[in-house]
């Protein structure tokens, strides 16, 4: 098995003609490289017709419509996060709940609202009381604003985490770029944050320190938007000389213990 827990698709509402195409060659791309669940998000229009991070209530129940019907489509094969705009606390609520009752098995948290604010605390506490992971766009080491995004670091996670034990979250893309030396460094002793190894850095030595920090029950593969630089970190982990049953977790044993039991049966 191999599960990708993070992955995008898109709609026909984004800003680009190609996205039938680019949905299916990562079906396709997957099956080349043995991915046997995607466990993915759609981001609202992706800025179509409201801001990627702030999207709209409509645009939050296309992306989650599009995501269920992914779903039906395939399977077994594709599984869904429910995206939600935590600035609109009511709406977030609901929404999860429809959608987690529907048959998504996650939350996605985009860059709406830092990571350590009082309003992320209900949908934390939603998670934890319906057994679901929280996978949150996070920056290593952010040093500054960005616009058009309420971009948060792995400090801020931890604050949320710390108060909610019970809830499990997903760091998004260790190489998604940043310092992620500053994200390991405050992750070791908070044990209901996981890693995923998503995004386009590959940095000499940045695989063998998560190992080292957080070992490798903590660690959790993915890809993000492309396929390739998920690839490339499969095969390095795989040079490393890990046991076989490290391997494994990391491949799907991790994320199978944060999602509900037995969805990727």
């Amino acid at each position: 098995m191999l599960i990708d827990v993070h992955a995008h698709f898109y709609t026909l509402a984004a800003p680009r003609g190609d996205w039938q195409h680019v949905n299916a060659t990562r079906l396709a791309v997957g099956r080349r490289i043995g991915i046997t669940a995607h466990v993915a998000s759609i981001l609202g229009t992706w800025g179509a017709r409201s801001p990627v991070y702030f999207p709209s209530r409509a645009d939050v129940e296309h992306a989650n419509d599009a995501m269920a019907a992914l779903s039906r489509a395939h399977p077994g094969l594709v599984y869904g996060y429910c995206i939600v705009n935590p600035n609109d606390t009511d709406h977030a609520l609901q929404e999860a709940e429809r959608r987690l009752h529907g048959g998504m098995i996650g939350i996605k948290l985009a860059a709406s609202r830092r990571a350590n604010d009082p309003l992320l605390d209900p949908i934390a506490a939603l998670a934890a009381g319906r057994g679901v992971p929280i996978l949150h766009h996070v920056w290593q080491h952010r040093r500054r604003d960005w616009p058009g995004q309420e971009a948060s670091d792995a400090l801020e996670l931890t604050e949320l985490a710390g108060r909610h034990p019970r809830a499990r979250f997903i760091l998004a893309h260790l190489g998604g770029g940043g310092d992620w030396q500053h994200t390991l460094r405050v992750l070791g002793d908070v044990p209901n944050v996981w890693i995923d190894l998503s995004g386009s850095g590959l940095d000499t030595g940045m695989l063998e320190a998560a190992l080292a920090t957080v070992g490798p029950r903590r660690l959790v593969w993915g890809a993000d938007v492309t396929l390739d630089t998920g690839w490339a970190k499969l095969r390095y982990l795989e040079s490393l000389g890990l046991p076989a049953a490290d391997i494994a977790a990391i491949r799907h044993g991790n994320a199978e213990s944060i999602f509900p039991g037995g969805c990727f049966q």
